[in-house]
């Protein structure tokens, strides 16, 4: 049956590698994602609204005959760097989808908190969201605990582009035969991106570095069996990931640890360390298999905000709420 105008949400799901979108009704029908694959501009005043809504628009019409609904009433977005880079989002956002779709209540989320949902629900505990970037987010459902997520200059240790780096790094020091090189990277790196000295000129001009960084990671990962300097990397990420998680999880109680990302997609190489360094700084904690990723953690808040349910801690760094003004 078609929904009433208005009765639709949005969901979206805005990182390192791009952005993706769903639409849906509150009593649990949604569309298959729609994505685009270039990642939203940061400016002078944070993440671009403008830069957003221009591949969100075609995404979300493309969606809504999909989805059966006419009108959106709900939109949750769920941004990489929210916390630190929202300026822009908050003050432009709700009012470019009112315009666009008659999006009446907005939620902007910080991605570590998607994250967290997605892959916990409302449990207590902590989440390592690690893609291009990485965040680790925690909660005793009381308030929110956020470490890292800093960017992939100031921090994101352990995350795809931190490891993609120092691949490339140790690739350099075997180009000029410096201690710490890895010839096995080195080779990587020239199939990758051709001759290495000319990957400074490469790299550097380009805005999706971070994104061009993680790119490499696969590879430290590939070569971390044989290669004892990949191996290190990856083993030097797990610890920073356990920093983060060790920071942000609740000391006391009951207590749940997940994994989310499409980093741990490289498997046994970086994710035997992990669980190693987990069990070691958090050994109260219960690893549990994540439910979901940060799409369908923003789909849940949707649902939630659609139906009026919404519970989560209160934090405007990490949810922001726009509801309509009563006359």
């Amino acid at each position: 049956m078609r929904s009433a105008a208005g009765d639709g949400f949005l969901a979206v799901d805005s990182g390192g590698s791009g952005l993706r979108v769903v639409v849906g009704t509150p009593d649990g029908g949604t569309t298959a994602p729609r994505e685009s694959r270039v990642p939203v501009r940061t400016g002078p005043r944070g993440i671009d609204p403008g830069h957003l809504m221009e591949q969100l628009v075609p995404l979300v019409r493309a969606s809504q005959p999909e989805a059966g609904v006419s009108g959106i009433g709900t939109a949750v977005v769920g941004a990489a760097g929210f916390a630190s880079l929202g300026d822009g989002l908050r003050a432009e956002l709700p009012g470019a989808l009112e315009r666009e779709f008659g999006v009446r209540t907005v939620a902007l989320v910080a991605d570590a908190v998607t994250a967290y949902i997605g892959a916990l629900g409302p449990r207590p505990g902590a989440v390592v969201a690690a893609g291009t970037g990485l965040v680790a987010i925690g909660t005793d459902l009381k308030s929110w605990r956020r470490a890292d997520g800093w960017g992939h200059l100031l921090g994101d240790c352990g995350g795809g582009a931190w490891i993609g780096r120092a691949g490339l790094e140790a690739a350099l020091r075997a180009h000029d035969g410096r201690p710490g090189g890895s010839s096995a990277l080195l080779t990587r790196a020239e199939e990758a991106f051709g001759p290495v000295r000319e990957l400074p000129g490469r790299l550097y001009p380009r805005t999706d570095r971070p994104a061009v960084l993680a790119s490499f990671a696969p590879h430290v990962a590939a070569c971390a069996e044989s290669d004892p300097v990949a191996g290190g990397i990856l083993r030097e990420a797990a610890r920073h990931m356990a920093d983060s998680a060790a920071a942000v999880c609740p000391a006391e109680g009951e207590a749940h640890v997940s994994l989310t990302g499409g980093l741990f997609a490289m498997g046994a190489a970086l994710l035997v360390p992990l669980e190693e360094e987990l069990e070691r700084r958090l050994p109260h904690a219960r690893r549990v298999p994540a439910a979901g990723g940060p799409l369908e953690g923003s789909v849940q808040i949707a649902t939630e905000l659609a139906r009026g349910a919404l519970t989560l801690p209160g934090d405007e760094a990490m949810v922001y709420v726009v509801t309509p003004k009563r006359g």
